[in-house]
């Protein structure tokens, strides 16, 4: 479907990736993961044709249509919800479109003709004629009713854009689709409906997210990006991940023998290339020695986080009580009489449906926001670290991370603060990097960083794997599953989910809650039983 010959990309004297040579088959997806600045959206904007290529050719196969995500929501802010998705078949829209304008002129046998060579495109396109059908009924799955298809993409919140944006996509069943992060700013119900349409896709995938689930379902493929190139490899991400960790074992344990190797015949040239009885034996050591290709046998070129997150001071018994807590925004009810009493023992996931009031529920334990009616009650021996949704609007300025970090906790030992820069992968000289020269990826690890150094007894955390690779991620569940305090943690990561939660609460739509004693798991069974 898709055939790519001697790929070679390079930014100025850098090469991202090259010698690239790999055939992507129908009936095939493919994950495409790599360390965060490898090159995965670059490549992705490759085979789509938006980005330039140094070296090599794309090739899809002839008459084959080509579906490739938007990531600007703001793009087709003047159009209705319908119109949006129509034109994920631009040929289609414009026959539509055209057609609809000549006839609201006078007719003439010229206009007769034009609108028989546009209604040849609507057969060809649509050959039921059931295009509003069609968009009607994936709009309606995504949650939007047949009321609001008429309205402008201007009216919707960043996450419902990105759903319609998803539709488009989808819509005209493209044979290749190439899709970057489509699970961004989707909440959990949005991302297994767009798990069961990609794993009915019958042509070929490419997709590249950091959510494990998603990759795990979906794909059947994984394109790994690493020293430079990028390697197939058959099965879920789950398969690659434990072939190359067995992998990476064994290519370190080649890596300490070789480097064994090489220090001992180097100081054996050392000692006797000087010696006349010994300068054979020296000469044949150095041969050996020059033949030794230690940079041959490579581990990997990512870098894992070590999360660790500690409590100085024990939590008591009374944590958190809140009673009738209920908040509105300009009439529209968000919360309603939430009532809740958490235990000692209860590391909490908060869930829901984007938009129905999860970030609102944290500021107001936060105490930043005041709920209309109701009471939050914390325990006197809690100390909270809070990870807000809205990190890299809140971390800003021109000082170098070392000092913002400091300047958190003056009392702390330097090497425990640059432990915590260094254990979130900031090492040397990029601790010393302004704040404002971060990416939004490096503005959560600084988060992480900070929270690790506080050492406090309950964790608020709202979406803290947003802008993290695979690899933080990892670590981060690995974190929370040691972690001996409190945990309350919104995220729409499942597997995350599934790592540390034994208690589910679901904001529902009308602002109530459902509380579920128990793991992601088993919630959803529950909740499927109720159907």
């Amino acid at each position: 479907m898709v055939k790519i010959v001697n790929l070679k990309k390079t930014f100025g004297s850098r090469t991202l990736f090259q010698e690239i040579n790999l055939s992507l088959d129908i009936g095939k997806r493919y994950g495409l993961i790599g360390a965060n600045g490898a090159g995965k959206t670059t490549f992705l904007n490759m085979l789509s044709g938006k980005e330039e290529i140094t070296e090599g050719e794309v090739n899809v196969q002839n008459g084959k249509k080509v579906g490739v995500l938007s990531q600007n929501q703001f793009e087709f802010d003047d159009y209705s919800l319908m119109d949006t998705v129509l034109m994920g078949n631009k040929r289609l829209y414009d026959a539509i479109k055209k057609k609809e304008e000549l006839y609201l002129v006078e007719y003439t046998d010229a206009i007769g003709e034009e609108l028989g060579e546009l209604e040849i495109i609507c057969c060809e396109e649509d050959p039921t004629y059931e295009y509003d059908v069609k968009i009607t009924k994936i709009l309606e799955s995504l949650g939007f009713p047949s009321s609001k298809h008429e309205n402008l993409m201007s009216t919707l919140t960043g996450g419902d854009k990105f759903k319609v944006l998803l539709a488009q996509v989808l819509y005209p069943r493209p044979d290749v689709l190439f899709l970057d992060e489509p699970t961004n700013n989707l909440d959990i119900q949005t991302i297994s409906w767009l798990e069961n349409q990609l794993k009915h896709h019958e042509g070929t995938l490419v997709v590249i997210s950091h959510d494990r689930h998603f990759l795990n379902a979906v794909c059947t493929h994984i394109l790994d990006v690493d020293f430079k190139k990028i390697r197939e490899f058959t099965g879920t991400y789950d398969d690659w991940y434990i072939a190359s960790t067995v992998i990476a074992k064994q290519a370190q344990t080649d890596f300490d023998k070789k480097q064994k190797e090489k220090d001992e015949l180097e100081a054996f040239v050392r000692r006797f290339s000087a010696n006349a009885s010994k300068a054979k034996q020296a000469t044949s050591r150095q041969k050996k020695l020059d033949k030794l290709d230690i940079e041959a046998i490579s581990v990997s070129s990512r870098r894992e986080p070590s999360i660790v997150f500690k409590q100085e001071k024990p939590i008591a018994k009374e944590i958190l009580e809140l009673v009738n807590v209920s908040k509105s925004f300009d009439g529209k009810v968000v919360l309603k009489d939430i009532n809740l009493m958490m235990d000692k023992k209860d590391r909490i996931a908060l869930i829901g449906a984007n938009g129905v009031g999860k970030t609102t529920l944290c500021e107001i334990l936060m105490e930043n926001l005041k709920p209309d009616e109701g009471e939050v009650k914390w325990g006197a021996t809690v100390n909270i670290s809070y990870f807000p949704q809205n990190t890299t609007d809140l971390i800003h300025g021109d000082i170098i991370l070392y000092d913002w970090l400091r300047d958190f906790n003056r009392e702390a030992d330097i090497a425990e603060i640059r432990s915590c820069l260094g254990r979130m992968l900031f090492n040397g000289e990029e601790q010393e990097k302004s704040i404002k020269n971060c990416s939004g990826g490096e503005k959560h690890r600084m988060m992480l960083s900070k929270i690790m150094l506080e050492k406090r007894n309950f964790l608020l955390l709202d979406e803290p794997t947003n802008h993290l690779d695979l690899e933080a991620i990892i670590a981060m569940g690995e974190g929370l599953l040691a972690y001996e305090g409190s945990i309350i943690c919104v995220s729409h990561d499942r597997e995350l989910l599934d790592v540390f939660a034994n208690r589910i609460i679901e904001i529902q739509e009308d602002g109530t809650i459902v509380d579920f004693e128990g793991t992601y798991e088993e919630y959803i069974v529950f909740r499927e039983s109720k159907k």
